[in-house]
């Protein structure tokens, strides 16, 4: 036994080392993350908050009010400027909508007439369009509730959150990049290691040497688990400095077994797409297909139980929806929710490919 653990060390030290000695591979690893990522920011700064010019013409205490109150709603990013100015801004389409206090608002708020809050819109797209129909009403009323007891209309909102934590649209995205970024080092360090092998025809010295062939399955997939797994850590420990998640205590245990597990998954899927197509760039072109599919079918652009109900029925079988869903629920709620089903489908699945990936192995030997 101890001789067998020396033999798949040695592979896998030697997989390690021609792996690092092809920068390509390391780019192939990140580029694909990076790139979601950056499309994800783009993303969020262009929806999150819709870019809002706020004309007010009014210089009495009502329309200073419900001009803070359209501040603290938090809903705009607000350009305060006249109306000239505004009117360029929606002509150059800086801002989506230009919402104007009026002169006189507060003479007639005073009189106790109705007094208007005029809104244009450029409804270039429903998605710009609803969120300002929603959220200036929701800044006036805040404007009613600021009022108390004073105000004519009695407005009062109690919010109940389900999390304790509101997370950005950019920093949800970030978790499953990094299940995209574990699987992706998985496949191509695991896929690319064995396709070498075969390729370069050096799987025959394996052969010829007194080496199990289980002992050059393990080796190689450890080669994939440990590139992968490290680079997931460092990545994890990178996100957590810049705030995007808040681990505590036992949870970070919790994502770093999360973080191995999918790792595992995608090193023996890939030592089984490197045994069975034996050629580099075709694994690293079904390698990154294959990535892509695994991502989306998971739901790793939005909110899974928001999605339509065939994606969601198809997700039930893609293991990377199990490794996001545990993710998410430690780092950035420090919720166990899930947790062993999570645990028990991606240790099931790296077993499964590491059963798969030998059987490959042993098939073409």
């Amino acid at each position: 036994m101890r001789d067998f653990f020396h033999l798949s060390w040695m592979i896998m030290l030697k997989d390690l080392r021609v792996y690092f000695k092809h920068p390509t591979n390391i780019v192939v690893v990140l580029v694909p993350s990076i790139v979601f990522l950056l499309i994800q920011a783009l993303g969020a700064a262009a929806v999150g908050r819709s870019p809002v010019a706020l004309v007010n013409q009014d210089n009495g205490i009502e329309g200073q009010r419900i001009v803070q109150s359209i501040r603290d709603a938090d809903v705009f990013r607000l350009s305060e400027v006249d109306a000239t100015q505004a009117q360029t801004l929606y002509d150059q389409l800086r801002v989506v909508a230009i919402v104007t206090i009026p002169a006189g608002f507060t003479n007639r708020v005073e009189a106790h007439q109705p007094a208007s809050v005029d809104v244009l819109v450029n409804n270039l797209n429903l998605d710009f369009t609803n969120d300002i129909r929603r959220a200036v009403p929701d800044a006036i009323t805040r404007y009613y509730q600021a009022q108390g007891d004073a105000s004519p209309i009695k407005v009062t909102m109690n919010e109940t959150d389900l999390r304790a934590v509101d997370v950005e649209l950019f920093q949800y995205a970030a978790l499953p990049a990094i299940i995209m970024l574990l699987l992706i080092g998985g496949l191509i360090t695991g896929g690319l290691s064995t396709a070498r092998e075969f390729e370069d025809e050096t799987i025959k010295e394996l052969l010829l040497s007194p080496v199990p062939s289980a002992a050059i399955v393990v080796g190689k997939v450890l080669a994939g688990f440990i590139t992968s797994f490290c680079l997931g850590a460092i990545i994890l420990g990178g996100v957590t400095i810049l705030g995007w998640v808040h681990p505590s205590g036992i949870y970070w245990l919790v994502g770093l077994l999360v973080v191995a597990l999918t790792a595992l998954f995608g090193a023996g899927l890939g030592v089984t797409i490197g045994a069975s197509i034996r050629h580099v760039m075709p694994v690293i072109v079904v390698s990154l297909i294959l990535t892509f599919y695994l991502f989306f079918l998971a739901g790793g652009v939005g909110v899974l139980a928001f999605e339509p109900t065939w994606l969601q029925q198809i997700a039930v079988f893609d293991p990377l929806t199990y490794g996001t869903h545990a993710l998410q629920m430690a780092l950035f709620y420090q919720s166990s929710d899930l947790l062993l089903r999570d645990g028990i489908v991606l240790a099931l699945s790296a077993l499964a490919t590491l059963g798969i990936g030998s059987a490959a192995v042993r098939r073409v030997i």
